[in-house]
């Protein structure tokens, strides 16, 4: 879609007390090809609002009579189906934050920029009907999987910031690719980003891209995550993890909706939506000083917590039957009875990830087309978690400890065919601690080296 939007008789609702920026924004807009009237209060706004269907409102946050948050609440009471963004006070995050969860579709701060005025407006008239549904890629019927579809279904309509949760393998990930999926931006550029996978010391320029000559190396320009998201989606998978000194930053960055290049003297707009994920509990972190709270505020405007495959339990057969539809290739396999009861009363610590290699490994070891329990060998792990220690066994504390470690280690990798990334995870670590702690157990590969990913 262009910049004019003429001939869609497209109609904006236009809201503030002060003449001069309402008659800037009324002109910006029009020149959009777009319809527009105005209101200078809230009474006036809802008063319109009550006798004409809008495509778009956009509403100033403070005004003679109210505010804007109370345009926003009567929008989403009333079921208007209307995009509603909030102009607010350069800085004022508070405000930006409660309007966001409040129900609005975007906010702008002041002063108004107009390339992000167009950006926003763009955005707010391509957004799915109400009645778009999301690809139904997370299986199950159970309650807790109801609550997250129906949520993403509904945060996809947002630009507010989500911020996805859960265990390890639970299925963030997919989530995240859903809600992009199901919104405005579907057709747009999706960036995700390892947090914990970059080195503290690339951080900035891998985010917000280097300008030639920056640094030795640097022989050219190059853009970041943000610039390359431009327009879409940047995931922040495993955000936890990502240092002091890189929050400060990125938080400026989501604040201001503007970066600057290593090197750079100027900064860039940049219009990004942010999808947050990890399996650590940011709140913890916060009051443990390992996160900051301004930031978490920001990524955590709205929350999705995936359920845990130990919370889906009479949903496994079927997550568990559409993995070996995947993985057989056409090949005439089932599972026994058996076998699907004992996937049901495992407890999963890896969740879906790992019911998927449970899967594939029990499809390379069955024969005569049915996979069994045997084939499945879910009986070992689980009595090497139960199995009694004497106290003798734990003494002395650091040889326990270590032999502990080792176990679980060597268990993630076997589980993940030892590939490293997939056994961090697994196990709720960073790629650089699970090398680490090999190393210092002397774990090696499969191929007897130490360095397979």
């Amino acid at each position: 879609m262009g910049n004019n939007l003429r001939g869609n008789n497209h109609r904006v609702l236009l809201v503030d007390d002060e003449p001069d920026i309402l008659e800037l924004l009324e002109l910006a807009l029009r020149k959009m090809g777009l319809e527009v009237d105005s209101a200078s209060c809230v009474s006036g706004a809802l008063e319109r609002l009550a006798k004409r269907r809008y495509d778009l409102c956009l509403t100033d946050m403070r005004m003679p009579d109210g505010d804007g948050l109370q345009v926003v609440q009567h929008i989403v009471q009333h079921h208007l189906d209307v995009p509603v963004a909030v102009i607010t006070a350069h800085g004022n995050m508070e405000n930006a934050v409660n309007v966001l969860k409040a129900g609005a579709f975007d906010y702008l701060a002041k002063p108004v920029s107009l390339d992000q005025l167009r950006a926003l407006v763009k955005s707010a008239l391509t957004l799915p009907s109400a009645d778009a549904t999301p690809d139904r890629g997370l299986l199950g019927s159970s309650p807790a999987m109801q609550k997250v579809r129906e949520l993403i279904e509904r945060v996809a309509r947002s630009q507010a910031p989500v911020h996805i949760t859960g265990e390890s393998g639970s299925g963030k990930e997919l989530a995240a690719r859903l809600i992009v999926q199901s919104g405005s931006r579907g057709d747009k550029p999706v960036i995700a980003v390892n947090c914990g996978a970059i080195p503290e010391t690339l951080m900035e320029s891998e985010f917000f891209g280097y300008r030639k000559g920056a640094f030795t190396g640097a022989d050219k320009d190059r853009d970041g995550f943000f610039q390359a998201a431009d327009g879409g989606t940047l995931f922040l998978d495993e955000v936890a993890d990502l240092p002091l000194t890189m929050q400060v930053k990125l938080l400026r960055a989501i604040q201001e909706k503007r970066v600057r290049k290593v090197g750079a003297t100027a900064e860039d707009a940049v219009d990004v939506r942010i999808i947050s994920a990890t399996h650590r509990d940011l709140a913890e972190l916060v009051q443990q000083g390992k996160f900051r709270q301004d930031l978490y505020y920001r990524l955590n405007v709205i929350q999705i917590q995936m359920p845990s495959l130990r919370e889906l339990r009479e949903d496994i057969a079927a997550i568990a039957q559409q993995a070996l539809e995947r993985l057989r290739a056409g090949a005439p396999v089932r599972f026994s009875d058996e076998a699907l009861r004992a996937l049901q009363a495992y407890d999963f610590p890896g969740n879906v990830r790992e019911l998927e290699n449970v899967v594939e490994r029990a499809l390379a070891l069955c024969s005569g087309g049915t996979i069994t329990a045997e084939d499945l060998q879910l009986a070992p792990i689980a009595q090497a978690r139960s199995a009694p220690v004497e106290l003798g066994d734990k003494c002395p504390l650091p040889e326990y400890l270590d032999r502990v470690e080792r176990q679980a280690l060597l268990e993630a990798l076997q589980r993940t065919g030892f590939n490293r990334t997939a056994a961090a995870k697994l196990l709720g670590l960073t790629f650089r601690t699970m090398r680490y702690r090999m190393e210092r157990l002397g774990i090696k590969d499969a191929h007897g080296g130490s360095d397979a990913d």
